[in-house]
């Protein structure tokens, strides 16, 4: 596999698991990125406990990202959130691009979840219809595709310099099963886009909203952001935003805070 390696090895990336007040948070990252560590010290220094999982597949070889399916990503990401609940009263799920759809899927599953926070949320690519015919067709005999820069590369890990093909193929399966399941998740739900995200359809957010059940439902655009937005120039503005709202749904359960004691509803504040 030469010219095929993990930009950036020595940062951490991989599964973990801090434990912290009774409040937690699963966090899971994209398709081949593998590095949310820095949001997630962010949830970890306000209390939460936070948990993430290494989606297989990903942190050894992009080979092995061709020889999964995306029920794969999504037991990877129960095994995680399992632990949590074993440890937390109350669980939110969140997810970075292909990571939200293990968040969607697994909100799907486990009605008790709190909320459901998705960034540059991976249900829609800006890929064309043609490009995917492509994908398909020729992922057989091509396992890897070019990908472009990511932006904020100097923080960001993953596989480089190219994409393993039939795991894209994995994805584009991934976002039909999430849709048809999008009508049974009521939890409240916040969506980020960055206005610099090339990956994303513009229309992301929108399906996944109009999709789900969720009365409470926000939106945010992110002016400065590309799509690895969790490492990007805005990402403790998106650390505020994403507290406030867990603030909110706790609050609406009886002023929960996240060490368990009742706590005014500026807690959260950045």
């Amino acid at each position: 596999m030469t010219g095929y390696v993990l930009h950036n090895p020595h940062f951490e990336g991989g599964g973990f698991f801090w434990e912290g007040g009774p409040v937690g948070v699963f966090l899971s990252h994209g398709y081949t990125a593998t590095k949310v560590c820095l949001f997630a010290k962010r949830l970890h220094e306000k209390g939460f406990s936070v948990a993430g999982p290494l989606l297989a597949g990903h942190g050894t070889q992009p080979s092995d990202l061709n020889c999964v399916h995306w029920q794969d990503w999504v037991e990877s990401g129960e095994k995680v959130y399992q632990q949590l609940v074993t440890h937390c009263k109350h669980v939110f799920l969140a997810g970075e691009s292909m990571g939200g759809l293990v968040a969607l899927y697994l909100a799907n599953r486990h009605p008790a979840a709190r909320g459901v926070l998705l960034y540059a949320p991976a249900i829609e690519l800006t890929m064309s219809m043609i490009d995917k015919v492509k994908l398909y067709l020729g992922a057989s005999f091509m396992p890897y595709a070019k990908r472009e820069a990511m932006g904020a590369s100097d923080k960001w890990q993953g596989y480089h310099p190219e994409l393993p093909t039939k795991g894209i193929v994995q994805t584009l399966q991934f976002q039909e099963a999430v849709k048809q399941v999008l009508p049974n998740i009521h939890q409240p739900i916040l969506v980020f886009q960055g206005r610099k995200d090339t990956v994303i359809s513009a229309n992301a957010g929108e399906i996944i909203l109009q999709g789900v059940r969720s009365t409470m439902k926000e939106h945010h655009w992110m002016e400065n952001s590309s799509h690895p937005m969790l490492i990007d120039v805005e990402m403790e503005t998106i650390a505020g935003l994403s507290l406030n709202l867990m603030e909110n749904v706790l609050s609406r359960a009886g002023r929960i805070s996240i060490n368990g004691s009742l706590r005014s509803n500026t807690m959260f504040r950045p």
